[in-house]
């Protein structure tokens, strides 16, 4: 058990998640991912977490696992072509997770949604939030562009605007 952790999820508030992320900030994310999907066939999908509940902290449930749970619970799979993408921030332990769909995941390598996972993380350390996710989805545009150019009419198949919980 990380008491670390442990604490770092307990004093992570709501509070925190809205100084970081202020409604300006968050309209300026959907903005963003609103834009990128103009270019490719992918969909994005931003979600926020301040921190995790104390049973899945004490059961060691990793921003991975949630990431992956959060894929599934928002449907980020049930896209036409699975090309979803969900970028997922879990606030206290500064984590950065990027789970792509079955179809991106066979043209875009793992490597690749390391790098843009570790340059947000970078502008984190820094306490530069927005700037990292707007870095984030940037990235990720490039690559959903190269791999999934737009084709005809865009259907918009997930909410654009980010999923605070």
């Amino acid at each position: 058990m990380d008491i670390k952790r442990i604490g770092r999820h307990f004093l992570t508030t709501r509070y925190h998640l809205n100084s970081t992320f202020p409604p300006r900030v968050l309209k300026a994310i959907g903005q963003a991912v609103k834009s990128s999907e103009a270019g490719h066939s992918g969909e994005l999908r931003i979600v926020i977490e301040p921190a995790l509940d104390s049973l899945s902290v004490f059961n060691g449930v990793s921003a991975r696992e949630r990431a992956i749970e959060l894929f599934s619970q928002f449907r980020v799979w049930d896209t036409e072509h699975n090309s979803g993408v969900l970028i997922y921030l879990l606030l206290a332990d500064r984590a950065v997770e990027i789970i792509a769909d079955r179809g991106i995941h066979a043209r875009v390598g793992e490597q690749q949604w390391t790098e843009i996972c570790n340059r947000m993380r970078a502008d984190f350390k820094n306490a530069a939030y927005e700037a990292g996710v707007l870095t984030g989805i940037q990235c990720a545009t490039a690559l959903l562009v190269k791999n999934f150019p737009a084709t005809g009419v865009q259907v918009n198949e997930l909410p654009d605007s980010p999923v605070v919980l």
